[in-house]
């Protein structure tokens, strides 16, 4: 099979939760387990960083691996999900994974994956582990993919552990508590290993303390360690926290294991991110009169930051080209949504995706109103056309959301 071929098989043969939803859902780390054995445990030749959180573990990703390119290291960055195309979960110094290697893997291994019906997520978290082992990356930063404990990510041993903050988000899977979250989250703590905490709060914070004091693990706050001082080439008013986050797990970094990163490779690294790893669909801005800004926030967590920093814009009048799957808690979200503005609903192009007059119908209940369009790239270009030079169009609700306009 050719590389189109390959990623279509992929699709299609294998469960993957971004676009099925609970049905590719696996509960434990069986599969996992029994595929890292399979493929002689590459895992446990790569060095890592885990990051887990509800928002912001791709952005303080993307921080680290840049920073750490820029300090002379070969960097692996395995993150998910991607936005156009497969190969942009699995990079090393901001490259994506050869289309070759993609191929080779799955032929290699395809009889494997139908046997013991893997799913997507496994089948490429081992494809990651595995790539990253044959090209004998200095260090790897690996993205959980949801919750922690029972992620497909969470049979390495990390020099550190990160865990941006906790949010109500997969509840379904996760609980429906901070405290339930916040534990699930805690799960990719290990023993003896270092745990940087991005952003805690009275619920959360007992839960890290009694993990990391179970696993004789140090625990550090981030938020009450550090005050950002470093510019960065990420503009969302979020990243100011993931900085912190960034800053304090370089420092461990430093000191423990002696990677000597400076004062500049962090300036630079931050100034350099997008360039250095790919990193797209955070607070960008893809157009300019009007403003267009496009974010991939998508819970209440994301969506409260990132609609505060809206109302600090200068602009007449407020756009949102809006679209979500079909297992948000739209109850949760909607209200967030400013009521003197205009709406373009949509449907992202994935079976997860809401039905737009679904979503229209529970807006207006929370009395946001608009317009049905049949496709994501029909309602921006209404927007574009009904917006004057000083109004402000917002694309988001989903990743899928601003995949399809990027």
């Amino acid at each position: 099979m050719n590389y189109q071929e390959t990623v279509n098989w992929m699709f299609n043969q294998l469960p993957i939760y971004q676009l099925q939803g609970a049905t590719a859902y696996k509960k434990d780390l069986t599969n996992t387990l029994l595929l890292a054995d399979y493929l002689e445990n590459p895992e446990k030749n790569i060095r890592c960083i885990h990051v887990a959180g509800t928002n912001g573990k791709g952005s303080t990703s993307h921080m680290l691996a840049s920073i750490l390119q820029e300090s002379g290291f070969k960097v692996g960055l395995y993150t998910s999900p991607h936005l156009k195309d497969f190969r942009e979960r699995i990079k090393i110094n901001g490259n994506e994974i050869s289309e070759l290697f993609v191929c080779n893997f799955i032929d290699k291994h395809k009889l494997f994956f139908e046997n013991n019906e893997l799913s997507f997520f496994e089948m490429t978290v081992g494809l990651a582990f595995d790539y990253f082992k044959t090209q004998k990356v200095d260090i790897a930063i690996i993205e959980v993919g949801m919750g922690g404990r029972l992620d497909s990510t969470n049979i390495i041993t990390p020099l550190i552990s990160v865990i941006t903050n906790i949010g109500l988000d997969h509840t379904q899977f996760l609980g429906t508590t901070l405290e339930g979250i916040a534990m699930e989250k805690a799960g990719i703590i290990k023993p003896n290993v270092p745990v940087i905490i991005g952003e805690y709060t009275t619920e959360t914070k007992p839960i890290f303390l009694a993990k990391a004091k179970e696993t004789h693990s140090e625990i550090y706050f981030a938020s009450d360690n550090y005050k950002e001082t470093f510019p960065c080439e990420l503009k969302g008013d979020y990243q100011n926290q993931n900085k912190k986050t960034v800053l304090q797990t370089i420092q461990v970094l430093n000191s423990l294991y002696e990677f000597k990163v400076s004062q500049k490779h962090i300036k630079t690294g931050l100034l350099h991110v997008i360039k250095n790893t790919g990193l797209y669909g955070r607070w960008q801005q893809i157009n300019d009169s009007p403003k267009v800004i496009c974010d991939t926030a998508h819970n209440k967590h994301g969506l409260t930051i990132v609609l505060n920093q809206i109302q600090q814009e200068k602009f007449d009048t407020l756009h949102f080209v809006l679209g979500v799957v079909n297992d948000k808690d739209l109850d949760e979200i909607l209200p967030l949504f400013p009521k003197n503005a205009k709406y373009y609903f949509c449907k992202p192009n994935i079976p997860r995706g809401l039905d737009a007059t679904i979503l229209k119908q529970k807006a207006a209940e929370h009395h946001l109103y608009g317009e049905v369009f049949n496709s994501v790239t029909e309602s921006y270009a209404k927007a574009l056309q009904t917006a004057t030079k000083s109004d402000f169009i917002y694309i988001g609700g989903s990743t899928f959301v601003v995949a399809e306009i990027l």
